[in-house]
C-alpha cells in the first residue's frame, strides 16, 4: 500500500511528459523563429513617410487583423501536434465492496493506451494540418503587402494627376488671354473666350473630383495598415519606390510554383490527407487499457486489471479509410486547379505587363511628345489666324488626355509588378516574417 500510494503521489505530482517528435520539434522552431520577427501584439511600431514603402509595409504586417489571426491560427495547430500524439490523461478509479459494512476499498490507477502507430499516426496528420496553416499566415503577410503597394500607388499617382490637371488649368488660363488678344484685335470672336473658359471649367471640375477622391483613397491606404477609424490617418507617402521584379517569364513562373504558398498550402493539404488515410487504417487495431488497484484493508493486495477495444464494424473501418481516400482525391483535384489557375493568372498578368509597358512607352516616347509639339504649331496657327480656336483647344484636350493615360499606365504597371511578385510569385518583401 505504501509504495502505490508513493507512486501515485509522485505521478499526480510531478506530471508527465511526452517525447516530441521531429517534425513536431521543427513546427516549434519555426513558430519561434517567425514570432521573433513577426511580433505579434507588438506596440510602439511607428509610421515614417521619409522611409518609404518598406516602412509602410512592415507597418501593415503587424498590425493587419487577417495576417493577426492568420499567425494565431497557425499557432493554435502547432500546439495541436502535441495534442494528437500524447497519450490519453490516466484515470483514477475507485472500488469498494459494501455489505452491512465496508467490507472492501480499492482505489487504483488506469491508463489507455491506443493501438501501435496511432499515436504516431495522428501526430504527421497535425503536423501535416501545421503546415498548411502556416502557408494561409503566408498568404495573408504577402495579400497584405499587395493591398499596401496597390493603395500606395494609386495615392502617389493621384497627386501625379492632379498635377497635370492643374498645370493644364495654368495652360487654359494662357490660351484664354491669347483669345482674349486676338478678340480686341478684331482677329477672334468673343466665342473663343468662351471655348477657353467652358474648358477650363471642365478640368477645374475634374481636378475638384480628383482632389475629393483623395478622401476614400486614403481610406483605402489607411483600412490596408490595418489602422481602425478611431486612429489618426496614415502620413502620406514623400517619395516613390517602384517594384523591381528581375527576372525572365520562364524564372518566374518557376519561382511562383516552388514558392507560390497557396500552392505550397495545398501541397500540405495533399500530404495531410494521405496520411489521414494511413491513420484510418488504424482504426482496425485495437485499443488498450491497463491498471492497478490497491486492496486498502487488506495490503499488500493489488489487483491487475486491463482491457482491449474489438474493433469489430469492419464497415465502419471501410467507411473511415474511403472517406480519407476521398479527401485525398479531392485534395489532389484542388492542387491540379490551383496549378492551373496559377499558370493561367501568371500568362495573363505578364500579357498585361507586357502591353502596358509598351503602351507607356509609345505614350513617353512619341504620343506625348508628338502631341506637345502639335500644340505649339495649333497655337502658332491660331495666333497667325491659320486656325480656329477650336482646334487650338482639341489639340490641348488630346494632350491632356495623354497625360493622363500615361500616368494610368505608370500606375497599372506597378500594381501589376506587385501582383506578380507578391500573389503569384511568392517572393515576400525585405524584413517580412516568413520562412526564408
Amino acid at each position: 500500500m505504501t509504495g502505490a500510494s508513493v507512486t501515485f503521489a509522485s505521478l499526480l505530482l510531478s506530471g508527465c511528459k511526452g517525447i516530441e517528435r521531429p517534425d513536431e520539434h521543427q513546427a516549434r522552431s519555426n513558430l519561434a523563429s517567425v514570432g521573433q520577427a513577426y511580433r505579434p501584439g507588438a506596440v510602439g511600431q511607428r509610421l515614417d513617410a521619409s522611409a518609404g514603402l518598406s516602412n509602410y509595409l512592415e507597418f501593415a504586417m503587424l498590425t493587419q487583423p487577417q495576417v493577426r489571426a492568420a499567425f494565431f491560427d497557425w499557432a493554435a495547430s502547432v500546439e495541436r501536434i502535441t495534442v494528437e500524439r500524447s497519450l490519453p490523461d490516466p484515470k483514477l478509479t475507485f472500488q469498494a465492496y459494501i455489505t452491512d459494512v465496508l467490507t472492501s476499498l480499492m482505489p487504483g490507477l488506469a491508463q489507455d493506451f491506443p493501438g501501435p502507430g496511432k499515436l504516431k499516426a495522428a501526430g504527421k496528420v497535425a503536423s501535416d494540418e501545421s503546415r498548411t496553416k502556416y502557408f494561409a499566415f503566408e498568404t495573408a503577410a504577402l495579400q497584405a503587402s499587395f493591398d499596401v503597394k496597390q493603395a500606395y500607388y494609386r495615392l502617389w499617382f493621384l497627386d501625379e494627376k492632379i498635377r497635370i490637371q492643374r498645370g493644364t488649368l495654368n495652360l487654359l488660363g494662357g490660351l484664354e488671354r491669347i483669345a482674349r488678344a486676338q478678340n480686341e484685335v478684331g482677329k477672334a470672336t468673343l466665342q473663343d473666350v468662351y471655348r477657353a473658359q467652358i474648358e477650363s471649367n471642365q478640368v477645374a471640375t475634374d481636378t475638384a473630383n480628383l482632389e475629393d477622391s483623395r478622401r476614400p483613397l486614403m481610406a483605402q491606404f489607411k483600412g490596408a495598415l490595418g489602422l481602425t477609424r478611431e486612429q489618426s490617418d496614415p502620413p502620406p507617402p514623400t517619395r516613390f519606390d517602384g517594384t523591381r521584379l528581375e527576372m525572365s517569364g520562364e524564372q518566374l513562373l518557376d519561382t511562383a510554383f516552388a514558392r507560390n504558398p497557396r500552392l505550397k498550402a495545398m501541397e500540405s493539404d495533399v500530404r495531410m490527407a494521405q496520411d489521414s488515410i494511413a491513420l484510418a487504417r488504424k482504426a482496425k487495431i485495437p485499443d488498450f487499457s491497463a491498471g492497478l488497484q490497491a486492496e486498502v484493508y487488506e495490503p499488500p493486495f493489488y489487483w491487475p486489471q486491463g482491457s482491449m477495444s474489438l474493433p469489430i464494424w469492419r464497415d465502419k473501418i471501410a467507411a473511415q479509410i474511403a472517406a480519407a481516400q476521398a479527401g485525398k482525391r479531392a485534395a489532389e483535384a484542388r492542387l491540379s486547379a490551383e496549378e492551373i489557375e496559377l499558370t493561367v493568372e501568371f500568362a495573363m498578368k505578364t500579357y498585361d505587363y507586357r502591353e502596358v509597358t509598351r503602351d507607356l512607352a509609345s505614350l513617353q516616347n512619341q504620343l506625348i511628345p508628338k502631341a506637345r509639339q502639335s500644340l505649339e504649331l495649333a497655337r502658332s496657327s491660331y495666333l497667325g489666324g491659320q486656325s480656329d480656336f477650336f482646334n487650338l483647344i482639341d489639340t490641348e484636350r488630346t494632350l491632356l488626355n495623354l497625360q493622363l493615360q500615361e500616368v494610368e499606365a505608370r500606375a497599372r504597371r506597378e500594381i501589376i509588378l506587385a501582383d506578380l511578385s507578391l500573389s503569384i510569385a511568392g517572393i515576400a518583401p525585405e524584413g517580412a516574417p516568413v520562412l526564408r
